[in-house]
């Protein structure tokens, strides 16, 4: 598609490392306060102005619904106003809803589908709502008119010279699972229980030595910001995200991404964490955590928490 990359920051890593390899500008865009995914709508026309006043040609908006790196679910209102900034703008949208099966509460995630269905295209996946990370398979849905055929083209062109087709055994697994049994229904609801009262335990645990965290809403992520403790964290030697995440990891084994990894500010004292190794280290562990009605209970859950508490106090005095 033409045009440069519009995307909201902190974003998913790979979105602005691909239009780095297709030779495209990335216009960036903050996020608003309450969730990620998802470019504050104001600043979003403001960004596409400037672009466009720079000589820029804006043509491609980037939205994650749920979001990776913030674990959250953007406002309805949100997607419709950045869905009617790219209608009046002419900019085609890739929505990323590869979380939207993993939302906390069961609600449905708002799709930009519903305001822009002529020029979006909807990219998803199995990885996250089945945990079948390695077996990558995706799917990209492309709206039926004529823009969406020729996009559809394209990238079946791109495809056939990169791809040739899923294994015969993943296109049984996908056949399976996309017929949605009651078996895949119940999984992926056993999931989501899990990610939901493991990331709401884990945020508490930042929110416990002041740092601040936007409740989770959906997948296993959440990205907590210690800003509140920079004097504290700056007598420790801890100036940066960067920092952060080295010290968190070489003095207390607790691994986190810094936010500068998903184009949040350096200088931000944020991280991303992800929630999922908490649910054990060996098959038998996993599965039990998937099935138990309470799994904070678990001791090795249990113990990972209070691993992780004892490291945030100790951080944060």
């Amino acid at each position: 598609m033409p045009g440069d990359l519009v995307l909201a920051r902190p974003s998913w890593v790979s979105y602005a490392a691909q239009a780095a390899l297709l030779g495209k500008p990335v216009v960036d865009v903050p996020i608003p306060g309450a969730a990620g995914g998802v470019p504050d709508p104001a600043l979003l026309e403001a960004a596409i102005l400037e672009a466009r006043a720079g000589g820029g040609n804006p043509g491609i908006l980037l939205l994650t619904v749920p979001d990776n790196p913030t674990g959250t679910v953007a406002e309805e209102g949100h997607v419709r106003e950045v869905c009617r900034i790219a209608e009046e703008y002419g900019l085609a949208v890739i929505s990323d809803e590869i979380y939207a099966q993993t939302v906390h509460s069961g609600r449905t995630a708002p799709s930009a589908t519903a305001y822009l269905e002529s020029r979006t295209i909807v990219t998803t996946g199995l990885s996250k709502s089945m945990a079948l990370g390695g077996w990558r398979i995706g799917f990209a849905r492309v709206p039926r008119n004529e823009w969406g055929d020729r996009v559809l083209e394209d990238m079946i062109g791109v495809a056939s010279e990169v791809w040739s087709s899923l294994a015969a055994p993943m296109q049984a697994v996908a056949a399976y699972v996309l017929s949605e049994p009651d078996a895949v229904t119940e999984h992926v609801a056993r999931s989501t229980r899990l990610h939901a009262a493991v990331a709401d335990a884990v945020c508490n645990e930042f929110l416990a030595v002041g740092a601040q965290c936007r409740r989770p809403e959906a997948g296993f992520y959440l990205y907590p910001d210690f800003e509140p403790l920079r004097a504290t964290l700056a007598r420790k030697g801890v100036h940066t995200g960067e920092d952060l995440a080295a010290v968190l990891l070489d003095r207390y084994a607790v691994g986190v991404l810094p936010g500068a990894a998903f184009g949040d500010e350096p200088s931000a004292l944020r991280a991303r964490v992800a929630t999922s190794l908490l649910y054990g280290t060996g098959e038998q562990e996993r599965w039990e955590s998937l099935r138990s009605e309470d799994p904070l209970r678990l001791p090795w859950i249990a113990a990972s928490l209070g691993h992780l508490r004892s490291a945030l106090r100790d951080l944060a005095s």
